[in-house]
């Protein structure tokens, strides 16, 4: 094995270990103790569940990360990736067809080998504590769209990666970074209308005092909405969020109807607040502009790297490829995206806390903002003492203890 075999597979290792310790840490820190602040949220019975659904998640999740790592190693080190890409090779198609095929036999493969874990998911652990309400008609039909848009949406984005890397030369890097930007931006148009309706139904929300007081909020604030939706998540999850949506005229709000039915006028105000604050704090336009410089740095490393003997060696390749090359590549570039994730989320968890602030000083209502953030963690059965690694590691907000901690802070000093 050459130094990028072993440094990808130690990366895989790393990676692997360092999230089992997160998951084994987390476990332990679960404490039978309801922590005094929801006392009067959590009933006993309900507390025990909510670390039962922990429990058996997180044990899930380490059985579904060994088994993706068991498969990755099993495929790389039998020369499944040489044996696949001889097979495509003897189709004697056009090369960037043969890359197409290629990639996506390697997705489907992987979707199929995985649906068992998604079934096992759905339709056992969240079914047992009360939470799916996804039909096997329903389930199927997700799969079959996602693959759908995959062919339809992923195809033409990396044929174009593969064409501009065949025939541009030393730019190509540059080619594939402005478009890939350049097509994402159009998605974040096309998905409100086109893409996320393929899934749930999104109808207005009806006239109301609800909707009046929205737009009211959104005015005081100076916050120009297009529209505000409802979407059934019920039909899948009892699970409740909101969240925006597009850009410009596009813009605009939707509400899981599970949220709705489980909140107050008042703390749906708060929610709409807080992300409302995402948009006024730059937030997004942050977001936006360090996942522009990320695609440039991949496509820059990708550039270098692409042409590297060494890395196809690693995987026992006969042939030099672009197409195989960005999959090695992927894998050779997780450390890298370890690092960055970790900060991102430490940022995010950041934004979230300056999201809280501006939602409680425009609304003027924090105790409302708190009673929404403890029914969201009832209502999703919400682990409210994780372990401070596994939060490092995992997650782009703050615990929901440590907001509502924050939010009285900031209003009595």
């Amino acid at each position: 094995m050459n130094i990028y075999g072993i440094i990808i597979l130690s990366a895989l290792l790393f990676d692997y270990l360092l999230n089992l310790c997160a998951d084994i840490l987390n476990l332990k820190n679960l404490k039978p103790e309801l922590p005094e602040e929801f006392e009067n949220v959590f009933d006993e019975e309900e507390y025990a569940k909510s670390q039962q659904y922990t429990k058996v998640k997180t044990k899930f999740g380490i059985v579904t990360s060994t088994f993706n790592l068991i498969l990755i190693l099993i495929f790389w080190f039998s020369g499944g990736f040489n044996y696949l890409d001889n097979i495509v090779r003897n189709w004697n198609v056009h090369p960037i067809l043969t890359g197409l095929i290629y990639i996506g036999i390697l997705i489907l493969l992987k979707t199929i080998l995985t649906i068992p874990f998604s079934i096992y998911s759905t339709f056992v652990i969240e079914e047992k504590f009360g939470f799916n309400k996804t039909t096997p008609k329903t389930f199927i039909a997700d799969l079959i769209k996602g693959l759908g848009l995959a062919v339809i949406i992923g195809a033409p984005l990396l044929a174009g990666v593969l064409a501009f890397f065949r025939y541009t030369g030393d730019m190509a890097w540059i080619y594939c970074w402005i478009i890939t930007v350049m097509f994402t931006i159009l998605l974040q148009y096309i998905a409100p209308r086109w893409i996320l309706p393929l899934f749930n139904k999104f109808e207005p929300l009806e006239d109301g005092e609800l909707k009046e007081q929205i737009f009211k909020y959104a005015n005081s604030v100076n916050y120009k909405l297009s529209g505000v939706f409802v979407m059934d998540s019920s039909k899948r999850s009892t699970k409740s969020n909101a969240f925006f949506t597009g850009f410009g005229k596009n813009r605009r709000v939707v509400l899981f109807d599970t949220l709705i039915e489980k909140h107050t006028i008042p703390e749906m105000i708060t929610i709409l607040a807080h992300e409302i604050g995402h948009y006024k704090n730059k937030h997004i336009l942050q977001g936006m502009l360090i996942s522009i410089v990320h695609t440039g740095v991949i496509f820059y490393l990708l550039s270098i790297f692409i042409s590297h003997k060494g890395l196809f060696d690693a995987f026992y390749m006969d042939h030099m490829s672009i197409y195989s090359g960005l999959i090695f590549f992927g894998m050779l570039y997780t450390p890298v995206e370890l690092i960055l994730s970790i900060f991102m989320n430490i940022l995010s968890r950041k934004n979230e806390y300056t999201a809280d602030r501006f939602a409680i000083k425009t609304t003027n209502d924090p105790m409302s903002m708190v009673k929404a953030l403890k029914k969201l963690s009832v209502d999703n059965l919400a682990n409210l003492l994780p372990h401070k690694f596994y939060v490092f590691l995992n997650y782009s907000h703050p615990p929901i203890l440590k907001r509502i901690q924050e939010i009285k802070h900031s209003v009595n000093s």
